[in-house]
């Protein structure tokens, strides 16, 4: 039988955006408005999640593992769980060919619309990732879905507000421009790369999602894809972040003046930025405490523009949704973007 509609497609919207407009709301908008007069007057967000007042983080351990997933845990937990609620709302409630009609062409059209819908957002990575998950269900072209991905943390307005009030306007305007570069040229870049097969495949799976598509018991179906994304995604994520949080001594060494502007340093710390895994805003408490230490501003520059847009965690997370190369090439992308970021903190007198 050709279900190709819903009885009321109209309660699904209304149900996805006002779950998305509360949610985002409580759990980023109004903190985050909150958060930054407190960096107006205080010149400061918190402590370096990485490693407190120290000059290090602690050796690898299980405690150092346990210690790293609890603080982490509590300020990532409520966007998570908003997080695999849009993710997988967005397959269950909203029109089956929305997405792939808004982000589904291979042109630039596509990822402006992602790069631009990841802005209010304001999501970290991970927390964003089981969203890129549901638009990828629904046939969202690889470029658009990374653009959002992209998009929620290197462009978060939020982040670059604290980041002037903290750390200096120098460093958002850095941020920001770099930003837009990875987002859209990304996105381009891997809507580029998809192959005629590819593109056949996803308009095959787009019918057969249009033909097959229930009529009624949304709530339903949306419940059981949450479930099957929670499980799947979820038990990987808290492996991760707890080997994370242990292997933080491995990644980021003793902080101080040794640690300059030399290629290697911006390099090494470009590499360690991608892997990691922070909250929403992490980097700014992380930097500013590491240049207290006397750390360069090349190895600074270098971690502004890796903490944020991937980790370890996230790609797992998205192994399924896009072709190995794809992620191979967004990973390495980024570490690039580290490295250019830090060269131009050091060449602008940062």
């Amino acid at each position: 039988m050709n279900t190709t509609r819903q009885n009321n497609p109209a309660m699904g919207w209304i149900t996805f955006f006002l779950i998305a407009a509360a949610g985002l709301f409580y759990v980023k908008w109004l903190p985050y408005y909150n958060r930054a007069f407190v960096a107006a007057a205080t010149h400061s967000i918190g402590q370096s999640i990485l490693m407190g007042k120290a000059a290090s983080p602690p050796s690898p351990s299980i405690s150092a593992a346990l210690d790293y997933a609890w603080v982490y845990g509590k300020a990532i937990w409520q966007a998570m769980v908003l997080g695999l609620l849009l993710g997988s709302a967005a397959q269950a409630l909203l029109p089956v060919n929305w997405v792939a009609k808004a982000l589904g062409r291979t042109e630039f059209g596509s990822v402006a619309a992602g790069g631009l819908l990841s802005i209010p957002g304001m999501m970290c990575t991970c927390c964003a990732a089981p969203i890129v998950v549901g638009l990828r269900e629904r046939q969202a072209s690889a470029g658009g879905a990374i653009a959002f991905w992209l998009g929620n943390t290197v462009l978060n307005p939020a982040t670059l507000v604290f980041m002037g009030f903290v750390l200096g306007w120098n460093w958002s305007a850095l941020r920001l421009a770099l930003g837009l570069l990875m987002v859209f040229g990304l996105g381009y870049l891997v809507n580029r790369i998809v192959t005629p097969k590819e593109a056949e495949e996803a308009e095959a799976r787009l019918a057969t999602l249009v033909g097959n598509t229930p009529t009624s018991g949304a709530f339903t179906r949306w419940m059981r894809i949450l479930w099957r994304m929670s499980v799947r995604l979820v038990p990987e994520y808290i492996v991760l972040v707890l080997l994370l949080g242990a292997a933080r001594a491995w990644l980021f060494p003793q902080i101080d003046p040794q640690i300059d502007n030399h290629l290697i340093w911006i390099v090494a710390l470009a590499v360690a930025g991608t892997i990691f895994v922070i909250p929403t805003a992490g980097e700014v408490p992380i930097i500013q405490a590491m240049l207290s230490l006397g750390m360069g501003v090349g190895p600074a520059g270098a971690l502004l523009m890796t903490l944020p847009p991937i980790s370890a965690p996230s790609v797992a997370m998205l192994a399924r949704s896009f072709p190995p190369r794809v992620l191979a090439l967004v990973t390495a992308s980024v570490v690039a973007f580290g490295v250019i970021g830090g060269l131009l903190a050091v060449a602008l007198r940062f």
